[in-house]
């Protein structure tokens, strides 16, 4: 009887709306003394959020778990963060099919009169993420080996960094997905970096359409794994959205399957 009521009561819970977890409820360093509320905006009917002082991530739990888990980080220059096209989106069509997905709010190195900076503040946001979904892997029916990070734009950046400046085994992600990311100088790579899946469009900015390509070839001489994705006709920031067309809309089913190739979702 109890085992019953424990299985129905997970069960509601993977069922259930988004849920918000603030990742140090007490406080994040470096965020001592500021207490403004996150600012919200709306643009093209993208939630666009500003003044993240407690880092957050909001939790789409699926209600048949694979075990997999992916932390999602939204883009917006490292000054917004564009929650919905690059982060609840994803969410919801990845928990739909079995993987707990996480949004990642972390703090804004860019942002008019900020204080934080990507690698002390943002990444260490993108670390704790990993730690906290760990901690709690039993409870949210995730497999604490399979948990990853995927990152947009400015996101990708802080996914790039948080698979490849990792010191403890605890910080380090299953796989990363990298798509149309910022790419960190002097990435440290080697056939111990996580798996990448890599995407991007044809018509992106040099440094991005020319540069993970780049990367893939470097990833591949260091003997870590990847799979990349460039897609004919298409610019920066498609994300996910109802409006897409074409090849890229497909991308987040390629993912999927990237997983189940690599017998993550398995």
């Amino acid at each position: 009887m109890r085992l019953t009521l424990a299985l129905a009561f997970v069960t509601a819970a993977m069922a259930a709306d988004p849920q918000v977890i603030y990742l140090l409820p007490d406080g994040a360093p470096g965020s001592e003394g500021k207490t403004g509320e996150e600012a919200v905006r709306v643009s093209n009917a993208d939630h666009v959020i500003s003044n993240v002082h407690r880092p957050s991530i909001t939790a789409y739990l699926p209600a048949k778990p694979t075990g997999v888990a992916v932390i999602l980080m939204p883009g917006g220059g490292h000054n917004s963060l564009w929650v919905d096209h690059e982060g609840f989106n994803e969410a919801k069509f990845f928990s739909e099919r079995g993987v707990a997905s996480f949004v990642l709010k972390y703090r804004l190195a860019r942002e008019q009169g900020s204080t934080y900076t990507i690698e002390g503040h943002a990444l260490a946001d993108a670390q704790r993420a990993l730690r906290v979904i760990r901690s709690r892997a039993a409870e949210w029916g995730v497999d604490p080996a399979k948990i990853g990070v995927m990152g947009f734009s400015a996101g990708g950046e802080i996914a790039a960094l948080a698979a490849t400046r990792w010191e403890r085994v605890e910080d380090k992600p299953a796989f990363q997905a990298l798509i149309y990311p910022a790419i960190p100088k002097d990435m440290k790579l080697s056939k111990d970096t996580p798996p990448a899946f890599l995407a991007c469009g044809e018509n992106d900015r040099q440094n991005i359409s020319q540069g993970l390509p780049e990367l893939y070839l470097q990833m591949k001489k260091a003997g870590a794994s990847a799979e990349l994705h460039v897609f004919s006709g298409v610019g920066h920031g498609f994300g996910l959205r109802d409006t897409l067309k074409g090849e890229v809309a497909g991308w987040p089913s390629r993912f999927l399957e990237w997983l189940e190739v690599r017998k993550l979702t398995k």
